[in-house]
């Protein structure tokens, strides 16, 4: 890697208002979605709708601790059915859509929020003081991703919160940028600044045109103004997945082993639903997967 692409690879941003009354988190995903597009064959439409997701769900894990993690979950009637994404505060995002092939006829009045239609957003939280993952659902308001996350922001956890997510494609239809920006006002924040905040995203240049711009420098600018900020931390961000053979092997081996000696196949394939990574099992891995089964049965 060059020192170019090195200064200008994805990243989130994080700063905060100098009175301490807002928290900014900026991200830049143009890889991270051109990665989920080339490993699951994704149309236009859900390339758009996916990483448009996977860059939220990037910058709400900005607020979680060590290995905690934020999943995101949209489910609707159209075409693309669902996205699922999650996300760590390391940096660490991977997603992955039901439909990878969906399409909409933008000629006749459909637009992108028809790719999800009437649905529900679900965010759960795997969080290190709770046995369970905490779970909040609302009514998908627009299907545009941004503003669903917003609504959910404040009417599950009561944080007012501008939020801005976009990804575009060139003339053939690939990845050009991806980012996003999510601003959230903090306990006692002056509603003045909130609105003056909002109206700075709400009427701000496209977030791909400033990253392309000037990085995530240029988008920050544009949101605070003359507001001063201090900036946090920055830290890259990636398509990343945990998943690996030996997980699907641990899989496995939950299965009782009567189902695993039905497969009879010379090898078997699993593909990780989050990346398309895939993984081949011969049958004499299978049978000592079985072989083991047994021995804990007795």
């Amino acid at each position: 890697m060059n020192k170019k692409d090195f200064l200008e690879r994805d990243r989130i941003l994080l700063a905060i208002t100098e009175d301490g009354s807002h928290r900014i988190a900026i991200a830049k995903t143009t890889q991270v979605v051109k990665t989920a597009m080339e490993r699951h064959q994704l149309s236009p439409l859900s390339a758009v709708l996916l990483g448009r997701t996977l860059t939220g769900c990037a910058l709400l894990a900005t607020n979680l601790k060590g290995e905690e993690r934020v999943q995101l979950k949209l489910e609707g009637n159209g075409p693309v059915q669902a996205l699922i994404t999650e996300a760590s505060k390391h940096g660490e995002v991977r997603g992955y859509t039901l439909n990878p092939a969906a399409e909409i006829s933008l000629k006749e009045g459909e637009n992108l929020a028809d790719g999800l239609g009437v649905g529900v957003l679900s965010v759960s939280k795997i969080l290190y003081n709770k046995a369970h993952p905490v779970t909040g659902t609302v009514e998908l308001i627009r299907g545009s991703v941004s503003e669903d996350l917003a609504y959910y922001l404040l009417q599950s956890e009561q944080v007012p919160s501008a939020v801005s997510l976009d990804v575009s494609l060139d003339e053939h239809g690939n990845i050009a940028e991806a980012g996003g920006v999510l601003v959230q006002a903090l306990p006692g924040a002056d509603e003045t600044v909130s609105k003056k905040l909002e109206d700075h995203i709400r009427t701000m240049p496209n977030i791909c045109q400033l990253i392309e711009e000037g990085y995530l420098d240029r988008v920050l600018s544009k949101v605070t103004g003359t507001l001063p900020v201090k900036e946090l931390a920055r830290y890259p961000v990636d398509f990343f997945c945990r998943c690996s053979k030996d997980r699907f092997k641990s899989s496995l081996a939950l299965i009782s082993p009567d189902e695993l000696s039905d497969m009879k196949s010379e090898t078997e394939e699993l593909v990780c639903h989050y990346c398309n990574e895939k993984y081949h099992f011969t049958k004499q891995e299978i049978d000592a997967i079985v072989q083991k089964a047994k021995i804990r049965q007795n």
